[in-house]
C-alpha cells in the first residue's frame, strides 16, 4: 500500500484481509483505521491505516 492516494474501504479491507463490514463495525464501535467521510464515502489515508497495523504489535505487549 503506497501513501500518496486516499484508499477506499474496499483498498483498505484487502489490505488487512478483513471484510468490509468489519470495517464498518469497527468504525461505529470506535475501532481500526481512522477513516473520514467524504460524502456517502469513506476515504483512509494509507499511512494511518499502516501506521494502525503496526500499532497492534504495542497493544499485545
Amino acid at each position: 500500500m503506497t501513501t500518496e492516494q486516499l484508499r477506499t474501504i474496499e483498498e483498505v479491507s484487502a489490505y488487512l484481509q478483513v471484510p468490509v463490514k468489519t470495517l464498518y463495525d469497527w468504525r461505529g464501535k470506535g475501532y481500526g483505521p481512522e477513516g473520514k467521510r467524504i460524502g456517502k464515502y469513506v476515504r483512509y489515508k494509507a499511512e494511518l491505516v499502516i501506521a494502525w497495523f503496526d500499532a497492534l504489535d504495542d497493544e499485545s505487549s
